[in-house]
């Protein structure tokens, strides 16, 4: 990931399998649109890279299994044919799917690890109808429940001004969700112009990067990671200045946590499954002793009629 702006070669392959292909989505560009005047976009990006593989049978050539903002940068997950896009969706709408985005907020977030719990809706105030807001703003319509993690992992100056650098776990998947929960604790995301009321623009883009992606599929679950693109190497206007945590250990512990939840499900849908069968042992054990007294009463009945 560079500073530099979006072009058709500018696809960066993250993993690729004869499924899906996970790219990494440059900051800035939309994922598809129908606007003829929307040249740079990441389907026109995987068109020019790799024609052979678009689908015919869709509207844009290629099936995308989720969502990222324009100005997101990150993980994007592709899928290149129909069974592969159905494995993922089902995924998506278990919530089985592990993703963590890595962020700059603007001021040093006190509490270092939290949970933001804030429902999200519609903003359907004049002027901000392409904006979502928490429940309680005045023209909130719909609002959902919705939760994120929320992890420092340092703090620092970008530009001069202090800033924190968290890694995000979107529990829950609204529109917008990360933008305004940052937003909603009083430090919004560095560089996110909409979500700032328009103030904060001078950045070069919105520091909000779709980090870890793992989509639970079978046989083989599809573990992704986009790497760090707030580096000071990157960007010479972020200056870390105290570590709490790194980035490596913060995103093991959460893919130990994700194995040891999936461990718990798959032990509880096994007693289930045992359970189950049980019951059925029991109904066909109990249908074979019905069984044996109607033969035996029949029998009876039989041996009474022939004596007659």
């Amino acid at each position: 990931m560079t500073t530099e702006p979006a072009s058709l070669e500018s696809l960066h392959v993250l993993y690729q399998s004869d499924d899906y292909i996970v790219v990494d989505k440059h900051w800035d560009i939309r994922i598809d649109s129908k606007m003829w005047y929307e040249k740079h976009t990441v389907q026109a990006q995987l068109r020019h890279r790799f024609p052979q593989l678009a689908d015919p049978s869709t509207y844009y050539g290629f099936r995308f299994c989720h969502q990222l903002d324009f100005s997101t940068s990150g993980a994007l997950c592709v899928a290149l044919n129909k069974a592969a896009a159905g494995q993922a969706y089902r995924c998506f709408k278990d919530r089985t799917v592990t993703k963590a985005y890595l962020a700059l907020l603007r001021g040093w977030v006190e509490e270092e690890t939290q949970t933001l719990d804030f429902s999200i809706g519609k903003n359907s105030s004049e002027g901000k109808t392409h904006m979502m807001c928490i429940e309680g703003t005045e023209g909130c319509e719909n609002p959902k429940p919705c939760q994120t993690e929320l992890t420092v992992l340092e703090f620092g100056l970008y530009d001069g001004d202090p800033v924190t650098k968290v890694l995000l776990q979107p529990l829950t998947g609204r529109t917008h969700q990360l933008r305004v929960h940052c937003s909603a604790i009083g430090h919004p995301i560095v560089g996110d112009f909409t979500y700032s009321s328009g103030a904060d623009d001078s950045p070069y883009r919105m520091m909000l990067h779709a980090h870890l992606l793992h989509i639970p599929l079978e046989p083989q679950p599809l573990l992704v990671s986009a790497g760090d693109p707030f580096l000071s190497t990157v960007d010479p206007k972020w200056l870390p200045q105290r570590s709490l945590r790194t980035l490596k250990a913060t995103v093991e512990a959460l893919l130990e946590q994700v194995e040891e939840e999936r461990k718990i499900k798959e032990e509880e849908r096994e007693r289930a499954r045992r359970e189950q069968q049980r019951k059925k042992g029991r109904r066909e054990h109990r249908t074979e002793e019905e069984s044996e007294e109607q033969r035996r009463q029949c029998q009876e009945w039989l041996s009474e009629w022939a004596g007659d």
